[in-house]
């Protein structure tokens, strides 16, 4: 359980690392780590998180003579602890906060670039961020008015909205358009964070904000929300069938993914039993895809080894028993329980879909010189894939504690 005491502490390192950052870059990352170190004690839920964090910071010495060297490792922690805190609070105007403070500081980091600054690419970014951001909060608006008033057309039009304001964020097609172009020209350390720790809050705010609204028109919504995840997927694996830069496989990848993810939504109206493997799975896709986008943006920016990119490649096509197969396996599970079969045929063939360009894109991510981080970044990314080895109750069990 994570403290306002905790968080405040946090904030007040974090604040000394971004002011040290422009003194010693090195200090700013020392205090940084000391942060995520505080949060150590946590359950397993939030290690996985800072994991992805920490990961994100080792990433960054690929590029640390970027603009602002030492305030990144601080904005990445303060990322990490929002991230964190949204699972154990339900306040719904903290929730729309840590929406915010998640996405605000990747205005910048989609920037950071060696040599000058990527403005061209950070304007289309931070351009869709913000209209994202506020339809997601009129979409929460109104669609809390909607419950409140108990009056279906507001309270559709404000499921509606809501989804389409998370789409635009996280990037859920039909509302991608801006991810393909970023992806392929923002630098890959950089994007490898927006692609990994920004995605988290998105999905989780809109989670709870659905559960303190539903009403019996939920169940007729999800409907709209699965077919938009269905959507997703097949136009996020089609792309990457037809992109050859690595970069923009990777962004249609990441299209596909937000659909699998989104698509446990879908179940979150089902017996309890099947919520919990609905969250279970889509929490650990959102895993799979933060680690492998890790992995192979930074094996893009400096090389890494090929059984570390064929070890991602297989956890994301899903074969046992790597992570990407167990989180699949339990949103399908909940899907087929939860009268949402036909979602479940449709995620198992764009997993078949996918399996040639993930292939490929083991080949044209190979180098013949690896810098030590990236090398080192990606293979740790590889082998986090196989902690799956020992089927993933635990982590059901884990996902059943945080939302008892």
């Amino acid at each position: 359980m994570i403290t306002e005491l905790d968080i405040l502490k946090a904030l007040v390192i974090l604040t000394f690392a971004g002011i040290l950052s422009y003194k010693n870059s090195i200090l700013s990352l020392a205090l940084s780590i000391l942060v995520v170190f505080l949060f150590l004690e946590s359950d397993g839920l939030i290690l996985m998180v800072l994991s992805v964090a920490i990961l994100n910071l080792i990433s960054m010495l690929a590029i640390r003579k970027n603009q602002i060297a030492g305030l990144d490792y601080a904005l990445i922690v303060f990322m990490a602890i929002a991230t964190a805190y949204v699972f154990f609070t339900s306040d719904i105007a903290e929730l729309l906060v840590l929406f915010v403070v998640v996405s605000v500081p990747t205005y910048l980091i989609v920037m950071l670039d060696e040599g000058k600054l990527n403005v061209d690419t950070g304007i289309k970014y931070i351009a869709f961020m913000v209209i994202a951001t506020v339809v997601f909060i009129i979409g929460s608006a109104v669609l809390y008015l909607g419950y409140s008033w108990q009056n279906s057309t507001i309270y559709l039009l404000g499921f509606v909205v809501l989804l389409i304001g998370l789409a635009l964020e996280v990037g859920v097609a039909p509302f991608h358009e801006w991810v393909p172009d970023v992806f392929s020209n923002a630098n890959p350390i950089s994007i490898s964070i927006i692609a990994s720790l920004a995605k988290f809050v998105p999905f989780i705010v809109a989670y709870k904000i659905l559960l303190m609204t539903a009403t019996e028109l939920t169940s007729l919504a999800l409907l709209i929300l699965a077919v938009v995840s269905a959507i997703s997927m097949f136009i996020g694996n089609i792309g990457a069938l037809t992109a050859k830069d690595p970069a923009r496989i990777l962004a249609y990848s990441t299209i596909a993914n937000m659909g699998y993810v989104l698509a446990a939504f879908s179940a979150i109206m089902a017996p309890r039993e099947f919520v919990y493997y609905a969250i279970a799975g889509g929490l650990l896709q959102l895993f799979v895809n933060a680690f492998g986008k890790i992995g192979f943006f930074n094996a893009i920016k400096g090389g890494s080894s090929s059984l570390s990119n064929y070890l991602l490649s297989f956890s994301f096509i899903g074969l046992p028993p790597l992570m990407g197969f167990w989180s699949k396996f339990f949103i399908i599970y909940a899907l087929v329980f939860s009268n949402y079969l036909w979602l479940a045929i449709l995620l198992v063939l764009n997993s078949a879909i996918s399996i040639p360009y993930y292939l490929r894109l083991v080949r044209l991510t190979e180098v013949s010189s690896k810098s030590l981080i990236t090398n080192t970044v990606a293979t740790v990314t590889a082998f986090v894939m196989l902690i799956t080895l020992i089927p993933p109750v635990w982590f059901v069990e884990l996902v059943k504690e945080v939302l008892k």
